[in-house]
C-alpha cells in the first residue's frame, strides 16, 4: 500500500502535466514532489504550471550546478547550459579570486562558482530590481549585489583587479525573441533576453569596458551562440583582449573567453 500510493500520485501528476503540454512531465512531477507532498500545495502548483508559468517560478527555485537557486516570478531562470560557463571560470580561477558577475539575474553563476572555489571576493550587478532582490537572497554571506547597468554600480576600487568577469549577457537577436517559448517570452524580463539586432549589443558594451576592470591575466567569460561566436571573437580582438571560444555539445553551450595579456596597460577613460 505504501509503495503503490506514491506511484499513483506520480502517475496522476504526470498525466495532468502531460495533458497541459509539458514535454518533460515525468521530470517535472518528480521536482514538484521533491518540493511538497501536501495535496493542496501540489494542486496549486499544477494549476499554475498548467496556466503556463515556468516550472521554476512555480516551485520558487531552479536547479543549477547541484544547487537550489531561488527564482522569483519575473526573474530570468538560469539555464543548465550556463553551468558550462561556470566550469570554465572555475578552471581559470583559484580560491580568493576577485570575481564580478554582470547581468547576474538570480545570482546563480556567482553562487555556483563560490561553492566550487571555496572562497572568492564576489560582486554582482543587474539592472532589474526583481533580479537584484533575488540575487541578494541567493548570495547572502557570499557576495555583494548592486543594482544598475553593467559596470556602472561597481566600486571604482575594482578597476584593474578583477580576475574573473562573468557576463551571461542577453544574446537573442531582437527579431528572434518572438520565437522563444512562451515561458521565456512572457514570463522572463525582455531585458534579460533581447541582445539587439544581431544579439551582440550588450556583449559589445561589456567587451568595450572590460579591459579597464580586468587584472593583468584576468579573464572575461561570455555566453553566446555558436553562430555568433566568430563575430564575438572579432569584437574581443578589437578591444586588445585575447579571444578564444570553447563549447560543449552535451549542453549545447558556447562561451567566448577574453584574456587581458599580462603586463598590458589599462586603457584610458575613452577605451582603446
Amino acid at each position: 500500500m505504501s509503495d503503490s500510493a506514491p506511484t499513483l500520485a506520480v502517475s496522476s501528476l504526470v498525466t495532468a502535466l502531460r495533458a497541459a503540454g509539458c514535454v518533460f512531465a515525468e521530470d517535472e512531477a518528480e521536482l514538484i514532489l521533491s518540493t511538497t507532498t501536501d495535496p493542496a500545495e501540489i494542486a496549486a502548483v499544477v494549476e499554475r504550471r498548467v496556466a503556463g508559468l515556468p516550472l521554476e517560478h512555480v516551485l520558487g527555485w531552479a536547479g543549477f550546478s547541484g544547487l537550489r537557486i531561488a527564482v522569483d516570478p519575473g526573474v530570468f531562470v538560469p539555464r543548465r547550459r550556463t553551468e558550462f560557463l561556470v566550469r570554465q571560470a572555475a578552471a581559470l580561477a583559484g580560491p580568493g579570486a576577485v570575481v564580478v558577475d554582470l547581468c547576474c539575474g538570480s545570482g546563480a553563476l556567482g553562487a555556483a562558482l563560490a561553492v566550487q572555489l571555496g572562497r572568492i571576493e564576489l560582486h554582482a550587478t543587474d539592472v532589474e530590481p526583481a533580479a537584484v532582490r533575488c540575487a541578494r537572497r541567493n548570495l547572502a554571506g557570499t557576495g555583494r549585489v548592486y543594482e544598475g547597468d553593467l559596470f556602472e554600480p561597481l566600486p571604482a576600487t575594482l578597476r584593474g583587479r578583477v580576475e574573473i568577469l562573468l557576463a551571461n549577457v542577453p544574446y537573442v537577436p531582437t527579431d528572434d525573441v518572438g520565437l522563444l517559448p512562451p515561458e521565456a517570452r512572457i514570463h522572463e524580463p525582455r531585458v534579460a533576453l533581447d541582445g539587439g539586432a544581431d544579439g551582440l549589443d550588450v556583449l559589445r558594451r561589456v567587451v568595450a569596458e572590460a579591459p579597464r576592470w580586468l587584472a593583468p591575466g584576468g579573464h572575461l567569460l561570455v555566453e553566446t551562440s555558436e553562430r555568433q561566436a566568430a563575430r564575438a571573437v572579432e569584437t574581443i580582438a578589437r578591444s586588445g583582449l585575447l579571444p578564444r571560444v570553447v563549447g560543449s555539445e552535451e549542453l549545447y553551450a558556447t562561451v567566448a573567453v577574453a584574456t587581458r595579456p599580462d603586463g598590458a596597460a589599462l586603457p584610458g577613460p575613452s577605451g582603446g
